[in-house]
C-alpha cells in the first residue's frame, strides 16, 4: 500500500530476522487483482530510506539517544505545559501515510484530548480543494465514481495529472480501456501520460480554469449541454451562464486554439470520465477549477456509471484521513460546525463539548504562521514538504518539535523529541483507498526494538495528557476501527457495516457500507425507473433516471469562478515559470526512496530556455532563484517542457524553498504549481546524483 490505488501486497518476511524478503501483487484482491508497479514491491522490500530505531531527545543542542519512557516523558510534558497555557498553542500534524485507526486516535488526541484548532494533516498540501469542490458541488467528499467505471467510459480526460508516473496501475487500466476510445491530456508539460495520450492539450501554467470555461462556453454554443440532467438534478446553471466568457476569449486566456478546446468539447459530449490532480488543486484557484471541472461533468449529464469527475488522490491513505482524521470534519463527513454532530462526538469521546474546537483551524501553513510553541508531526516531514520552506524551517525550528516517522526526514533533524515509528509491513490496522474502498493492512514482520505503531505511540500519548481518553495505551487496532465506524452510522460516509470480520471475509470494502451485507458503488445515482414515463413538461429525464446529492435542495450545485491572474507572474526580473510535479516513484519528499543524501536537484528546462542562459551555466548546472530562495541543479534538456519553463521534481527537499506560500481561501491548499523565477550562475558545487 504505497499509494492511494490501494494494491493488495503479498509480503514475505525471511526465514531469520526481520524485514520483508519478497513483495508481490496480491492476485486475489479485488482493487488490483494482483497487479503491482515497482514503487510498491521496491519501498516495501527495499526501501533506501534512512531507518529509525531509537527514540532520541536533544539535549545540548544534539540528538541523543533515549528510552522510550524518557522520549514519551519529555514529550509529553511539553505539550501538556504548552496546552495549559492555550490548547492552540500546540500544533498536530498527522498525514495520508498512517492507517485508519492511527489517524483516528491522532484526531481524537488533538481535537478531545488537546481540543487545538490547530490541527492539520499533509492531505491538505495535496487534496483539500478537491475536497472542498466535491463537498460545494455534491454535499459529499469523495469521487462518485469508482474504478470499475474506467472501462465502461467512452472517453478518459486526464488534466493536470500525470498517473502515468503517479499512479502506473490505475493507468494501466485507463490505456487499457483507451485503446477502443480516446485519452485525451491536459497538462502545460508534455508528461508521460501525454505520451500516451491520443491528444495533448497544453494551457498555460495555471491557467486551467480559463480553459475549463472555454469548453463550456463551446458545449453552450454548439447546443451539447444535458438539459434534461441539468434541469432535473442541478442548481445554478443559469447563474453560470450568465458569467461564462465566450469560448474564444477565455481559450485566448488560457493559450490554446479553438481547436483544443474543440477536442475536448467532443470528448466531454461523451460518456467520459474526468480525473485530475495535483495540477488542478495546487493551486489558489484550485478549488474553483475543480468545480470548473466538475461543471463540465454536470453539464453535460456526465454523472452516471462509466462516467464522471474523478479526482486522483496520492498517498496511501488521503481518503482514510479526509474521512475518519477529525480534521476538516468529524468521523464519517460529520459536519464541524453542527451542534448536534458535535455533542454525538463529545459524548462518544467522553469530553466536555466546549473542549472541541470551534473550527476546523487555519491549514498547515496557517498553523505554523501562528507560531506554534510545540509541533506534534506524525508521519509528515515539514520541513521539506511546506511551500516557502526556508520560512516553514524557521517557525518550526522557534517551536518544540516532537517528530514521530518510520524514517529519518529534515524534519526529524531539527526535532527535539524523535519517535521511531512502524511503517507499512509493520502494522496492522485499515487504509482507504481513492475510490473509497477500504482495506485491511497487516504485519509481515516483527518490529525491530525500540519501534512502536503509530496507534501505539498516539494512544500513549494521548492517555498521559487525558487518562479517560483511550480504555488502553495500547490499543487493539479492530476496537479503535469499530469506534471509529460506530460514529459513521448515518453519515454520508457511512462505514458501521464494516468489521474486522468482514474484511478478513470480502479483503476490501467500498463505502457507504451501511449494513453488513452493502458495499457502495457510483454515488448520487438512483438508476433508472422503466416502469414510469414523465408528464409532458416534467423535469425528469425521459429515460426515467434520477439523481440525490446530500445538499440542502437535493441537488448538484455548478459554480461561477473566472480566471484570476496567477499570485506572482513573470517580470523582467523573473521571466521564468516555475512548476513542480512527481517523479516516478517519488512521494511523501522522497524519504523512502532518495537515501539519507538527497542528490542533485536536476530540472527538466526546455533547450532553448537553456541556450539562451547558456552564459551563466557551468558543466549543465545553474542556480534557479524565486524571491523566497534559491537551489542549484544539474539541467535535463527536454523539449517536453514549455520555453519559458522550469520543471522541478515536488518531493525533492530543495524545491520548496522556491515556492509560494499563497493559498486558496477556500481549501487553504498552497499553490504549489507556478511561481516566477530567473536562472544565474551556479553557487556551489552539488552532491553527486543519488543512483
Amino acid at each position: 500500500m504505497r499509494c492511494a490505488v490501494g494494491c493488495g501486497h503479498l509480503q514475505r518476511s525471511p526465514d531469520a530476522g526481520i524485514g520483508i524478503e519478497a513483495v508481490r501483487g496480491d492476485a486475489t484482491h479485488p482493487v488490483n487483482q494482483g497487479l503491482a508497479c515497482s514503487r510498491g514491491i521496491e519501498e516495501s522490500r527495499d526501501p533506501d530510506g534512512d531507518w529509525l530505531t531509537q527514540p532520541l531527545v536533544r539535549e545540548n543542542g544534539k540528538l541523543q539517544r533515549a528510552t522510550w519512557d524518557e522520549a514519551l516523558t519529555t514529550a509529553t510534558q511539553r505539550l501538556r505545559d504548552a496546552h495549559a497555557s492555550d490548547p492552540d498553542s500546540v500544533a498536530v500534524l498527522g498525514s495520508g501515510q498512517q492507517t485508519n485507526e492511527a489517524a483516528y486516535a491522532l484526531g481524537k488526541v488533538a481535537r478531545g484530548g488537546l481540543g487545538t484548532r490547530n490541527y492539520d494533516a499533509n492531505t491538505t498540501l495535496c487534496m483539500a480543494s478537491a475536497v472542498t469542490a466535491y463537498y460545494q458541488a455534491f454535499g459529499s467528499d469523495a469521487p462518485p465514481c469508482t474504478y470499475d467505471d474506467i472501462e465502461d467510459a467512452d472517453r478518459h480526460v486526464v488534466w493536470g495529472a500525470n498517473p502515468a508516473v503517479a499512479h502506473p496501475v490505475l493507468f494501466r487500466w485507463i490505456s487499457e480501456a483507451a485503446t477502443d476510445t480516446e485519452l485525451v491530456t491536459v497538462d502545460p508539460v508534455r508528461s508521460a501520460t501525454a505520451e500516451a495520450s491520443d491528444h495533448h492539450v497544453a494551457p498555460e501554467p495555471g491557467k486551467d480554469l480559463a480553459l475549463a470555461r472555454a469548453v463550456l462556453a463551446r458545449l453552450v454554443a454548439t447546443d451539447r449541454i444535458d438539459e434534461a440532467f441539468v434541469s432535473a438534478a442541478t442548481d445554478g446553471f443559469e447563474a453560470l451562464l450568465a458569467t461564462l466568457p465566450d469560448a474564444e476569449t477565455a481559450a485566448a486566456t488560457a493559450g490554446v486554439g479553438m481547436d483544443d478546446v474543440e477536442r475536448l468539447a467532443d470528448a466531454l459530449d461523451q460518456h467520459a470520465l474526468l480525473y485530475w490532480g495535483m495540477g488542478i488543486n495546487q493551486h489558489v484557484q484550485g478549488t474553483e477549477t475543480a468545480r470548473a471541472l466538475i461543471d463540465l461533468t454536470l453539464a453535460t449529464g456526465n454523472l452516471s456509471p462509466g462516467g464522471g469527475p474523478f479526482s486522483l488522490t496520492g498517498q496511501a491513505n488521503s481518503m482514510g484521513t479526509r474521512i475518519c482524521s477529525s480534521k476538516g470534519s468529524w468521523p464519517g463527513q460529520r459536519a464541524f460546525g453542527d451542534p448536534d454532530h458535535r455533542r454525538l462526538v463529545a459524548a462518544e469521546w467522553g469530553v466536555p463539548v466546549d473542549r472541541l474546537p470551534d473550527d476546523t483551524g487555519p491549514g498547515p501553513v496557517g498553523i505554523l504562521e501562528q507560531g506554534p510553541e510545540v509541533v506534534w508531526a506524525v508521519a509528515t516531514n515539514p520541513v521539506a514538504g511546506m511551500p516557502a520552506a526556508d520560512s516553514a524551517r524557521e517557525q518550526l525550528e522557534d517551536a518544540f518539535v516532537v517528530a514521530q516517522d518510520a524514517f529519518h526526514t529534515e524534519t526529524t533533524e531539527i526535532a527535539d523529541v524523535v519517535l521511531p515509528a512502524a511503517t507499512w509491513g509493520e502494522s496492522e490496522g485499515t487504509t482507504t483507498n481513492m475510490e473509497r474502498t477500504i482495506s485491511r493492512v497487516r504485519a509481515a514482520t516483527d518490529l525491530p526494538d525500540g519501534v512502536r505503531p503509530d496507534l501505539d505511540i498516539i494512544a500513549t500519548i494521548g492517555s498521559r495528557l487525558c487518562p479517560d481518553l483511550f480504555e488502553s495505551s495500547s490499543p487493539d487496532p479492530s476496537e479503535v476501527f469499530a469506534e471509529f465506524a460506530g460514529l459513521t452510522e448515518g453519515t454520508v460516509a457511512d462505514c458501521s457495516g464494516i468489521s474486522y470480520d468482514r474484511l478478513e471475509h470480502e479483503q476490501a470494502v467500498r463505502w457507504p457500507a451501511p449494513d453488513p451485507d452493502q458495499s457502495g458503488s457510483y454515488r448520487y445515482y438512483e438508476g433508472t425507473d422503466t416502469s414510469a414515463e414523465p408528464d409532458a413538461g416534467s423535469e425528469t429525464p425521459t429515460d426515467g433516471e434520477s439523481w440525490a446529492f446530500p445538499t440542502a435542495t437535493g441537488n448538484a450545485q455548478f459554480s461561477t469562478g473566472q480566471q484570476d491572474p496567477l499570485p506572482e507572474p513573470t517580470d523582467e526580473a523573473y521571466p521564468l515559470t516555475l512548476t513542480t510535479a512527481r517523479e516516478a516513484d517519488g512521494y511523501n519528499t522522497g524519504v523512502r526512496s532518495r537515501g539519507g543524501e538527497a542528490g542533485a536537484l536536476v530540472a527538466r528546462i526546455h533547450p532553448e530556455t537553456v541556450d539562451e542562459h547558456a552564459e551563466l551555466a557551468g558543466d549543465e548546472r545553474l542556480t534557479v532563484t524565486s524571491r523566497r530562495g534559491s537551489a542549484t541543479v544539474h539541467v535535463e534538456r527536454d523539449e517536453g517542457v514549455p520555453e519559458g519553463m522550469v520543471w522541478l521534481p515536488i518531493h525533492h527537499p530543495a524545491t520548496n524553498r522556491l515556492t509560494l506560500s499563497d493559498r486558496d481561501p477556500q481549501s487553504r491548499e498552497p499553490h504549489f504549481k507556478q511561481c516566477a523565477v530567473r536562472l544565474a550562475t551556479p553557487e556551489a558545487e552539488l552532491p553527486a546524483a543519488a543512483d
